[in-house]
């Protein structure tokens, strides 16, 4: 009756030593480390950069616990924080010697403390967040008018350029704010312009009214495109800062947006304010020039000469020189979209690139007057610019056009990355700051810690007391409980957050719940005069409806939370869900394996250990207490 087939120990075993591997992470805790990243899209971290960084630690004396590469950032951990500080100063030194313009980023991180073979087994700790690890807070106010201002600058020059095609005459164009002023002379192509306008212009709405001897004709931007325009510009500012931020080795950084008009950016492990400032306070601008083909403009490119009047040196990817002429053909801001693709003919790794009206009628120009020459998109960042490619025009190019090359995959996600969000669509301010130090971050650990173990322990030495062996038992079932706990937020790399702390404790509370019910239902068994064995099987079979009902409704209240709640309110949902997923498979499936365990293979079994049973007075006149000489009370 009360026995367990074998393989429902063996889930039980099986799930006891996956958790109790992806929790072991969590007790080696972190060490002081340093990060290598790249600052400009031409330098590439490689295992050279590895050698690099070791040679400069050697140079300074300064010996490292490892010196590890995961792609895009090389990592060195250190003992202590003091051999960590002067570690970045040496790897700056070796790897940037001109402060001004730094080829790599060289951050203070925090690494685990995990031997390799865990690492090996993807086994890592959970994400500490800022209240709990220490770092910067943001709040950014986006210029959601300055968008919108953006947007009609740039439907009046699509529009100015589709009068132009279609041969409707006009008195001049201007944007006034957010609107777009068009003045004709008679009704005739006023009423022309309308018509494109309600055809090709769907973001406007317009109104005309007599001016003198003219008719002005006022389009603006309707309220739902003026939503959606606003919408696009943060959630461009979004995927940028998290471009940014992604340089400055953080993990698991928080970008939020909150309200209509502000993302929240917690960055937590940074302590440097103004360096966390300066990436997010960072503008890039793409232009287009044309590559100086003159025999001077090459023979500068060879070092063989000095650069040609009118024309600019900057570096290609591959750190050869590129002589550009000074004149700007497009800039960044025409540029709509850029996606990364194969082409059709050689399946090498392609850009595509999409301007607007206005680019689209200078690249036409442009490209049909130097067909087999090289153009050059510049990065300008800081001030210091970089040629990202330079292809040769095959032909005439219009509002869509692509970049091919010697081009990995890789770099043609990097480069439509740039092109797409290498700058911000709408100027942001910070209008909150806060610093949490790292000493303030250990108090919250030790705090929080603190607070699941002491209410761990007095819940199961109340239990144990109450409800004897059943107690020990729900005890038990309680460690596992949280174990598993630690172990899927750890699987899931979730963020720690103090919120997800108090969470914690409260699904120690919320847990034992499930085995109080279970322990009274047996116990009301006992009472009604049921065998011990068949008591243990009831008291289990009836709790569980029980059981299931009350913790679906939690469970909705808690994906409630999780669905419609932001920043802590999600860091609490997120424990408080999977704590009351854990616990129904501790509190029922693992305990009665316990019991099935000590008590099912005794056929004759007289009591069992669940404290005092209280039996009615007319049936017993005193209360039967645990004992082997009860036969069903315990």
């Amino acid at each position: 009756m009360n026995r367990y087939p074998v393989w429902k120990y063996a889930i039980i075993v099986v799930a006891l030593l996956i958790a109790a591997l992806y929790t072991l992470p969590n007790f080696f805790g972190e060490a002081p480390a340093v990060q290598v990243s790249s600052a400009k899209p031409s330098v590439k971290v490689d295992s050279s950069t590895v050698t690099r960084v070791e040679q400069a630690l050697k140079d300074a004396g300064i010996i490292s616990d490892a010196v590890t590469f995961d792609a895009t950032s090389v990592k060195a951990r250190f003992g202590d924080t003091d051999t960590q500080l002067k570690a970045k100063d040496a790897i700056e030194r070796a790897l940037s010697p001109d402060p001004a313009s730094p080829s790599y980023i060289v951050a203070l991180n925090l690494l685990s403390r995990s031997p390799a073979w865990l690492t090996a087994l993807n086994s890592r700790p959970m994400y500490l967040g800022l209240d709990l690890r220490g770092g910067v807070h943001f709040m950014l106010q986006v210029d959601m008018q300055a968008a919108l201002t953006k947007k009609a600058e740039s439907l009046a020059g699509d529009l100015r350029l589709v009068l132009r095609e279609k041969n409707i005459r006009h008195s001049g164009i201007n944007r006034n704010g957010q609107t777009v002023e068009v003045k004709f002379r008679d009704t005739v192509t006023l009423e022309a312009a309308k018509r494109i306008l309600l055809d090709q212009f769907p973001d406007l709405q317009s109104v005309d009214t007599p001016d003198g001897a003219e008719y002005k004709l006022v389009a603006r931007i309707k309220p739902e495109a003026a939503r959606l325009v606003q919408e696009q510009a943060l959630k461009q500012n979004m995927v940028t800062l998290h471009n940014r931020i992604n340089e400055l080795g953080v993990a698991e950084p928080v970008i939020q947006q909150q309200g209509l008009d502000r993302i929240v950016v917690q960055l937590p492990g940074v302590q440097d304010t103004a360096k966390a400032k300066d990436i997010l306070g960072r503008t890039a601008t793409l232009e287009m020039r044309l590559v100086d083909e003159s025999s001077e403009g090459r023979s500068a490119e060879l070092g063989s000469g000095t650069v040609p009047f009118g024309s600019e040196r900057f570096l290609e990817r591959d750190g050869r020189a590129v002589i550009v002429k000074k004149q700007v053909i497009l800039t960044g801001e025409s540029l709509t979209d850029a996606q990364p693709g194969f082409d059709s003919q050689s399946q090498q790794p392609k850009v595509d690139l999409t301007v607007d009206a206005k680019g689209g009628r200078i690249m036409r120009d442009t490209s049909r007057e130097n067909v087999k020459k090289r153009m050059a998109i510049v990065l300008f960042e800081k001030g210091k610019g970089e040629v990202l490619t330079a292809p040769v025009i095959q032909s005439e190019l219009g509002n869509r056009f692509q970049i091919s090359g010697s081009m990995t995959v890789t770099e043609a996600n990097d480069l439509a990355l740039l092109l797409r969000a290498g700058s911000l669509a709408a100027p942001m301010e910070i209008i909150e700051e806060r610093t949490i130090g790292p000493s303030l971050g250990a108090e919250n650990i030790a705090k929080g810690f603190s607070s699941v173990a002491w209410g761990f322990l007095v819940i199961v030495a109340c239990m144990s007391a109450y409800y004897m062996l059943f107690g020990l038992f729900s005890g038990l079932a309680l460690a596992v409980n949280l174990l598993l706990l630690v172990a899927i937020l750890s699987m899931l790399q979730a963020t720690l957050t103090l919120p997800g702390m108090a969470a914690m404790a409260l699904a120690l509370g919320m847990a034992i719940d499930s085995n109080v019910l279970i322990n009274e239902r047996v116990r009301e068994e006992l009472r009604n005069g049921a065998s011990a064995q068949a008591a243990i099987h009831t008291g289990y079979e009836r709790a569980w409806a029980t059981i299931l009902d009350s913790n679906i409704t939690t469970l909705i209240a808690g994906l409630a939370l999780l669905a419609f709640g932001s920043g802590p309110v999600r860091g609490f949902a997120v424990v408080h869900v999977i704590g009351i997923l854990t616990s129904m498979f501790s509190a029922v499936f693992f305990s009665r394996g316990l019991v099935n365990l000590w008590y099912g293979r005794q056929k004759k079994l007289k009591s069992v250990s669940i404290g005092t049973v209280w039996r009615p007075a007319g049936d017993a006149g005193v209360p039967a207490k645990s004992g082997k000489s009860a036969p069903s009370a315990s």
